[in-house]
């Protein structure tokens, strides 16, 4: 009996051996492809929003990569992009070195393209237009919010990723690249020929306007999000107030985000107390980002929204308006509450990863619903040079607002 036991035990021993060394020799196998598969499989499976992973078997997915053959990196690549896109989330993706750089070099605030903000629609799958950005060739040419890119060089967008269709936008400053754009109410898609330039990304624009009912007019036009926005928007106020700027219009009209900080340190700028926005992670705990006493101004302020304010953007203008800092004046905004953290992967290519979706201080959650204005005032076709002039229904509408509350401070 002893001897039998003795058995058992030394076959079991044999196996648990063999596999331990057949796993160790399978990790040691690994190519280096391999390695980066499983590098991004093992972000995504520890970050990703989504414990479902699109109702999959995440680690089956991996094995499944795994057991094809990965010749080299270009193999490796398309192997990630296979293994992200049945997440089936547009902005969970792979970045190449060469876009990951890009990437990098567009939040520091400079650029060098079209000028255009662009997404998947989560719904159609169709390349939309966030918002062109203030300036660029494509803002110039009337490329509009939730416009869809059909077409690029030809190349039908619905064979390309988010990133590939990016790439073949880019190109050598004064080269041409054509679109073939569709719009909501248009039979006919419109063609755009765009110069690619180099896009001024200073993303701040001040003015003083002329006083009404008691009231100096700052007008901020902020276009995006990157690295340099809070100080550039910091010392505008600051300027406005020396100048006598008693009241505010933030004009985030086509801005499509950017940096979430940049959007918690910007709202900081106008809220004295309250929390700006709750982020929820797959464990469904929350975090919070909150002012922290220090608003520039307590001056009357205005926001002006429509289709393309989105992302960073949807964080500042709710966190205003569920504070009771600001009225929101224009459209719903575009819906995009998701947040990304941006991976730099061993060989210098980079992972967009959705770890995280934000609620206003409300509570609300507005992705892919957007926030309602206080106001509803339609978008109506102006040229760049008519925006925030009498021609500027909104804004006009924002003005207008402001005089109600000078006349109710002075009744009081």
């Amino acid at each position: 009996m002893q001897k039998k036991f003795f058995r058992v035990v030394f076959a079991l021993v044999l196996a648990f051996w063999f596999g331990f060394a057949g796993f160790c020799q399978s990790a040691i196998a690994l190519t280096d492809e391999q390695k980066l598969v499983s590098e991004v499989w093992r972000i995504v499976n520890r970050a990703y929003l989504d414990e479902t992973f699109n109702h999959q078997n995440w680690a089956a997915v991996r094995q499944q990569i795994l057991q094809k053959p990965i010749s080299d990196q270009q193999a490796a690549y398309t192997a990630i992009q296979k293994m992200l896109k049945s997440l089936d989330d547009p902005f969970t993706r792979f970045l190449d070195p060469e876009q990951y750089r890009s990437l990098q070099v567009n939040t520091s605030g400079e650029l060098t393209g079209v000028g255009l903000q662009i997404a998947l629609n989560g719904e159609s799958g169709k390349l939309e237009v966030v918002a062109p950005i203030a300036g660029s060739p494509a803002d110039k040419a009337g490329i509009q919010p939730r416009d869809r890119i059909i077409q690029i060089e030809g190349t039908l967008t619905e064979k390309l990723t988010l990133d590939e269709a990016a790439a073949k936008m880019r190109g050598p400053i004064g080269s041409i690249v054509t679109l073939v754009v569709e719009r909501d109410g248009e039979t006919t898609p419109r063609q755009f020929q765009l110069k690619r330039d180099r896009i001024e990304l200073n993303p701040v624009i001040a003015e003083l306007r002329p006083a009404t009912q008691g009231k100096s007019v700052g007008y901020l036009r902020l276009t995006q999000f990157n690295a340099n926005a809070p100080l550039e928007l910091a010392r505008a106020i600051a300027n406005l107030e020396k100048k006598g700027a008693n009241a505010y219009i933030l004009d985030l009209r086509n801005n499509p985000g950017g940096l979430l900080q940049a959007g918690i340190e910007i709202a900081r700028l106008w809220l004295d107390s309250g929390t700006i926005v709750y982020t929820v992670n797959r464990q469904g705990i929350q975090g919070s980002f909150e002012a922290l006493g220090s608003a520039l101004t307590n001056d009357p302020l205005v926001i002006l929204v429509n289709k393309g304010t989105a992302s960073a953007s949807e964080i500042l203008a709710g966190a205003l308006q569920d504070n009771g800092r600001a009225n929101l004046v224009g459209e719903t905004t575009f819906g995009k509450g998701l947040i990304q953290s941006l991976f730099e992967l061993s060989d210098g290519s980079g992972l967009a990863v959705t770890i995280a979706k934000y609620e206003t201080p409300h509570h609300r959650d507005i992705n892919k619903l957007g926030i309602q204005p206080d106001r509803t005032i339609p978008s109506k076709q102006i040229t760049r040079d008519q925006v925030a002039t009498e021609a500027d229904a909104q804004y006009q509408a924002a003005l207008e607002l402001l005089e109600k509350q000078a006349v109710v401070v002075g009744s009081v």
